[in-house]
């Protein structure tokens, strides 16, 4: 598929399966080899203006089934769909393109429709903003008194984007909405200050798109704090770019740190997003997986419910055996978002919990570490744990994994059924309670 594509390599990446960035610039090359139409691939340059669009070839040549196009799964992760914008929307951006209006035209369009779409959902500009010394910690979010979370800046960006991802407002060119830092000194001050905080999860964008070298400027000073007792660090390399951990000309210096992390006594994470148990077929995974779980990492692995991609229960029970069997830990299966295109992926809480049932029933209970469907919510991860009858009232049965305030940490709660609903805020308290908890709000 890529053999005519004039993208470059990145120019650290080496070994088998070349490394090779596909942009907006090879999307229409992509969707004419596929067979899509004029109109069709008209229609996905106009999402692609509005969302970011980046691939490479191992996804395109490894895991997308070009037979089963557009239909296929992975395709669907990878590339733009024309129901991610509303009708009004996607035909605003079709006109302009067509009548090639000129750039800045089409990136106000852009912007304005980027507005609409909830870029930063449960407050994570506000809420989540960090302070030190009564100045900002630019680059660093705080939802949980343990955890912080850290945006390097030279990793905000992946081996290629899911359609899906609620972090899409870091790729797209709005620099007022990307978070990152490079201030290494101003987030060891915050955590010093802050002896609370013992977990650091370094994320993006993805992390590991970085050099080892560059990765090891924002981990090797967190090993000097001693209440920092895990680094977590999320990617989708392990799905996107395997050979990250095996061929790459620094791949051993990458696996060196992450074992210096764990000689430390430290807990290393690496939280990998695997959506579809197709990601984890190629061998190259397998052998990925491996050599970071021989450095003594864990690798715990999470992942949203996507309409159309991997809304089925058999899709679950075969990616959480198969992980299991790798010797990865089901971590988390989440609910998309309430941000950009979730119109278009979301399945409603109700069906979202039958397939979590379903699945969690047809797997052994070395599977059933995984905890879902959980809302990464702005109060914290809420977890569907049912649909019951109390009272003689159908409700679903809720409770808080954790929380902005940890008093609310593991206490049920009830909302009334609503088989439409995808997200908290869609939801009211049951049994006409004014509230869903005291101090719970939504």
């Amino acid at each position: 598929m890529t053999e005519a594509l004039g993208s470059e390599a990145e120019p650290h990446r080496g070994g088998p399966g070349r490394f090779r960035a596909l942009t907006v610039r090879d999307l229409d090359d992509l969707a004419r080899r596929a067979g899509l139409p004029a109109d069709q691939r008209l229609a996905l340059r106009a999402v692609a203006a509005v969302f970011p669009f980046r691939t490479n070839s191992y996804v395109v040549d490894e895991l997308i089934d070009w037979s089963a196009v557009p239909a296929d799964p992975i395709f669907r992760l990878t590339f733009p769909q024309p129901g991610m914008l509303c009708e009004p929307d996607l035909a605003e951006m079709v006109r302009l393109l067509r009548d090639q209006a000129p750039a800045a035209v089409v990136q106000r369009a852009a912007h304005e429709i980027r507005m609409r779409l909830n870029p930063h959902p449960s407050g994570q500009l506000d809420l989540n903003a960090p302070t030190h010394e009564g100045r900002r910690v630019a680059g660093v979010q705080r939802k949980y008194a343990e955890t912080i979370l850290v945006f390097p800046r030279p990793g905000q960006t992946c081996h290629a984007y899911c359609t899906y991802c609620f972090r899409w407002p870091q790729f797209v060119d709005e620099p007022d909405l990307r978070i990152a830092t490079e201030d290494v000194a101003t987030v060891t001050a915050y955590l010093r200050a802050n002896p609370e905080v013992t977990d650091v999860l370094l994320t993006g964008g993805d992390p590991v798109v970085m050099s080892a070298a560059v990765l090891s400027r924002y981990v090797e000073p967190l090993l000097e704090i001693d209440t920092v007792q895990a680094v977590r660090i999320g990617t989708k390399a392990l799905s996107f770019w395997p050979y990250r951990f095996v061929a790459d000309r620094d791949a051993d210096d990458l696996l060196r740190l992450f074992e210096r992390v764990v000689t430390s006594g430290r807990h290393l994470a690496v939280m990998a997003h695997v959506t579809h148990p197709r990601e984890l077929r190629p061998e190259v995974v397998r052998t990925a997986i491996r050599r970071i779980r021989d450095t003594g990492a864990v690798v715990r692995c999470q992942a949203p419910l996507i309409g159309g991609i991997n809304d089925r229960a058999g899709v679950w029970v075969e990616l959480w055996n198969e992980l299991t069997r790798l010797g990865a830990v089901p971590y988390y299966q989440f609910v998309e978002r309430d941000t950009g295109p979730q119109h278009y992926f979301a399945v409603p809480l109700a069906r979202g919990y039958e397939i979590f049932r379903d699945a969690y029933a047809r797997v052994s209970g070395l599977a059933r570490t995984v905890r879902g469907p959980v809302m990464s919510a702005m109060p914290g991860k809420v977890c569907v744990d049912g649909i019951a009858e109390v009272n003689g009232e159908r409700v679903f049965v809720l409770h808080l994994i954790q929380a902005r305030d940890p008093g609310l940490v593991g206490r049920p709660f009830f909302a009334a059924f609503d088989p439409a609903a995808t997200w908290l805020t869609d939801l009211k308290p049951a049994f006409g309670a004014a509230q869903f908890l005291p101090g719970l709000d939504v």
